[in-house]
């Protein structure tokens, strides 16, 4: 029989085995350090500022898969709350990770329910054409990210946190949404805008960082690997410190401390996510925003202060892409009012078509061409698209793996520290052939509009 007293003991022999947080940045957010390996390539060179009608520059950080009720728990999520505005009604898209990580910047997440390796083609837009559209600057930042534009399934070096432990796998690629995008994994110019943390010092540094940045902590920092004490102990060590940098963040700064989805899968898909910044007005820091926001609402906040085109995706769907509450009453944009069993469940996985889903594969439609987004200007269409195959005449579902096949844009077989394959290039009238050829179709019924 097991005695009590050994019964005891068990919490505290998992809390020694549990990792202590260890900054891989000893002397602070804003300096190079030998634990990312990967050397800075210098700064970024300075564009001119495209003002925006509330901020100039957006910043979002993903913190992964906690509950809000945990989140909400943590000291330095509590804090942080005080000095921004607590959105209470945020939702994840969907699980798992990579999914919601897509979706943030091309408008959808394509079925996509898993982590796989998927390189979506090169004729889908996301924002960075409606960023570059208007000469906006942009950047990704990936903690342990070993080089510029790295495109491998992720990357193991030396665990810093236990150096008689074996290497450790610090970054995923499923974590950098723009690298899932055959349009920028392709184009060089847009791969170096993909950099690692030691870079970002040095653009801080200088004073460079762009207008428009996606932060992606590495898995211990960042909550997947450990838990929200440990993510909390790297906001405090990375994060505070640079809100009172003017190089990061100053008066026209509007940053979005999020998190990429929740633990449960069993409940509804609620996030807690905060606004921080400069750009959040004196009299709303510390207050609560109870508008239902999704990560959909990240793309048409950014359309609505700068006035951008869309991508004619759910980016344009007024129920789930509300923008943010402070923005929309200066820009003049009307929100809807989803509340109660109103708020759509989200917490589905694996089982919405889409050109990423095999067992429920449909090609990838055109967008919406007349839809109007927050921002009021046209939907971005890639020229190579074939804007013909829209959702209404897409074909009915069909199950690839049935018949032993895979989404044309996974890539399958990777093995981890591979070079990346090249992207996917077929266009959607060569995937409607590919669906039109699989024989045993899957009815789509009860799924949402809004997620397919």
């Amino acid at each position: 029989m097991i005695s009590l007293a050994f019964i005891a003991l068990i919490p505290a022999v998992l809390a020694a085995q549990a990792p202590q947080f260890v900054s891989p940045q000893p002397f602070g957010p804003t300096a190079v350090s030998p634990i990312y390996v990967g050397a800075n390539n210098g700064s970024l060179a300075k564009s001119p500022v495209v003002p925006g009608k509330v901020f100039d520059r957006f910043t979002q950080v993903w913190i992964e898969n906690t509950d809000f009720e945990v989140a909400s728990t943590s000291t330095a999520f509590i804090e942080l709350a005080k000095q921004g505005i607590l959105l209470t009604s945020s939702y994840a898209l969907t699980h798992p990770s990579e999914p919601n990580y897509a979706a943030s910047v091309g408008g959808d997440f394509w079925g996509m329910g898993d982590d796989d390796f998927y390189s979506i083609p090169s004729n889908i837009s996301t924002v960075f054409d409606l960023l570059e559209a208007k000469n906006i600057s942009w950047a990704s930042y990936q903690e342990n990210m070993p080089t510029d534009g790295f495109q491998e399934y992720n990357y193991t070096q030396p665990n810093y946190l236990n150096s008689s432990a074996p290497p450790y796998t610090y970054w995923v690629r499923k974590h950098n949404p723009p690298v899932l995008y055959g349009s920028v994994s392709t184009v060089p110019e847009r791969l170096t805008k993909i950099r690692n943390f030691n870079d970002f010092a040095v653009d801080v540094n200088a004073s460079a960082i762009p207008q428009w940045n996606f932060i992606t902590p590495n898995m211990v920092n960042d909550a997947h690997d450990t838990d929200i004490d440990f993510a909390s102990d790297w906001l405090e060590s990375w994060l505070v410190p640079l809100l009172s940098n003017p190089n990061f963040n100053d008066n026209k700064t509007l940053i979005l401390l999020t998190f990429d989805e929740n633990e449960s899968y069993d409940i509804n898909n609620r996030i807690y996510s905060i606004l921080l910044g400069g750009a959040v007005p004196e009299n709303l820091k510390g207050t609560n925003d109870s508008t239902y926001y999704t990560h959909y609402s990240i793309l048409s906040s950014v359309e609505a202060n700068w006035e951008l085109g869309s991508l004619g995706r759910q980016d344009t769907n007024k129920t789930v892409s509300n923008v943010y509450d402070f923005i929309a009453s200066t820009v003049g944009y009307k929100n809807l009012n989803v509340t109660g069993n109103d708020i759509p469940l989200t917490n589905l996985t694996g089982d919405i078509p889409g050109p990423l889903n095999a067992q429920f594969y449909v090609p990838f439609s055109a967008p919406n061409v007349n839809a109007t987004g927050a921002g009021g200007g046209p939907v971005f269409v890639a020229s190579n698209l074939n804007t013909s195959l829209t959702p209404q005449v897409q074909p009915a579902p069909v199950n690839l793996t049935a018949s032993n096949q895979t989404v044309p844009a996974a890539v399958t077989g990777i093995t981890p520290g591979a070079p990346a394959p090249p992207a996917a290039t077929h266009t959607t009238s060569d995937a409607a052939r590919l669906a039109g050829s699989v024989a045993a179709a899957f009815a789509a019924g009860g799924v949402a509009l809004f997620m397919l």
